[in-house]
């Protein structure tokens, strides 16, 4: 017997576009929710960044892949805010949802009267998600957030990149993606403390903020020393060796992380005794002679095939891997063992089915991905009207 879903029953209201709000409305979908998107009439930004588009059975494609990668799971209903009837339409759900989730800019709500303060007071159990490029408050908070422009301000770009080369961001939305997983555990904590209050919430999350934070040890390496990281292309400022290597046929990657797999690395690659000279018998002596090391290390794996230097290396357990097209990543055995591509039956398309990336989480055994294929613009209107749920004509 196969239980329902972690978050069957929760109703969310999605009032966002683009990536890091509609992030957030995929991930509660994949875990249960029922989530209404709540487009403009022209339909999300997203819709249109293609080429490639998902073909349909007609003449007409069913939109972006781009969009098709954040909105899986959801029911799509169209409203004009501007109007009195958009507006209308809004607070008619929003009173019968748990979370409104929207990425306007700071303010640009209020003259709907779809802003946090006016909802939450119209329904204090509400928990009301903010997605915004700097915040709610500052003085950045009435600027327009971008990915890229709070990828360059929050220092992921100046650690990335070939040291004598530009900084270089990163080749997906990383401040978009992490935002909207920071958010959507903001919104799991409201929920759990609503259980105890019942009291609703009102969460204001930053691109700029989620970007700082996951800076990780390089953050820290900074606020410890006051020494600010550089670029390192693909070296790792406190392991080494731990980078791309060349050999015969390409590149792999060799990412030791103690002492005793530098020397396994050292014995495979055919110089037992690297390992135990002074300059690189530990950690903190091989990232002072970090240049040194490279080289030498450069000239032993070259002389391997790609293929025979990482069984070697995974024989003797000394970590290394691939790097992988994004073509070579879906055809990965043990990608392909763990599910992670999924086809979502689609009437619509040519294909009869959407392709997608499920979500990460495995949940006793399950992996958690909504079977609803991302929809079509206002495609569910007649369905989430009527839908009691929702306020429909058969809610008592």
């Amino acid at each position: 017997m196969t239980s329902a879903p972690p978050l069957a029953g929760l109703r969310v209201l999605e009032l966002a576009r683009i990536l890091a709000g509609p992030w957030i409305g995929q991930l509660l979908a994949d875990l249960g929710a029922d989530v209404v998107k709540v487009e403009a009439p022209e339909g999300d930004d997203t819709r249109k960044w293609g080429p490639p588009f998902v073909e349909g059975t007609g003449d007409e494609h069913l939109s972006a892949a781009y969009f098709h990668s954040a909105n899986r799971g959801k029911r799509s209903i169209t409203a004009d805010f501007r109007t009195e009837e958009g507006q209308a339409l809004v607070h008619r759900l929003a009173a019968h949802a748990d979370v409104v989730i929207e990425n306007f800019k700071v303010g640009g709500l209020v003259k709907y009267g779809l802003d946090a303060a006016s909802m939450r007071k119209a329904y204090p159990r509400l928990i009301y998600c903010s997605v915004t490029g700097f915040g709610q408050d500052g003085p950045y908070a009435p600027r327009a957030g971008y990915d890229f422009l709070v990828q360059g301000m929050g220092g992921p770009m100046s650690v990335t990149g070939e040291p004598q080369g530009a900084p270089m961001k990163a080749g997906y939305a990383v401040a978009d993606i992490y935002t909207g997983l920071y958010a959507t555990t903001g919104i799991l904590a409201a929920l759990r403390r609503r259980d105890t209050t019942g009291e609703g919430a009102v969460l204001d999350m930053a691109l700029l903020d989620a970007q700082v934070a996951v800076l990780g040890n390089q953050a820290m390496n900074y606020l410890t020393s006051g020494k600010a990281p550089q670029r390192l292309g693909n070296a790792h400022p406190n392991i080494v060796p731990y980078d791309v290597f060349p050999v015969a046929d390409g590149h792999i990657i060799i990412a030791t992380g103690n002492d005793g797999q530098w020397r396994k690395l050292c014995e495979v690659v055919g110089d037992a005794g690297f390992a135990s000279e002074p300059d690189y018998i530990d950690n903190r002596s091989r990232i002072a002679n970090r240049v040194a090391l490279t080289a030498r290390l450069n000239a032993l794996t070259s002389r391997f095939a790609k293929l025979d230097l990482l069984a070697k290396l995974e024989a003797v357990g000394v970590p290394a891997g691939p790097i992988n097209t994004i073509e070579e990543v879906f055809a990965d055995p043990q990608v392909e063992a763990r599910g992670v591509r999924v086809d979502l039956k689609n009437p619509a398309a040519k294909a009869g089915s959407t392709p997608t990336v499920a979500s990460p989480i495995v949940l006793d055994g399950i992996r958690q991905v909504a079977s609803r294929p991302s929809p079509r613009l206002g495609e569910h209107a007649d369905e989430i009207l009527n839908d009691p749920a929702w306020g429909g004509p058969h809610n008592g």
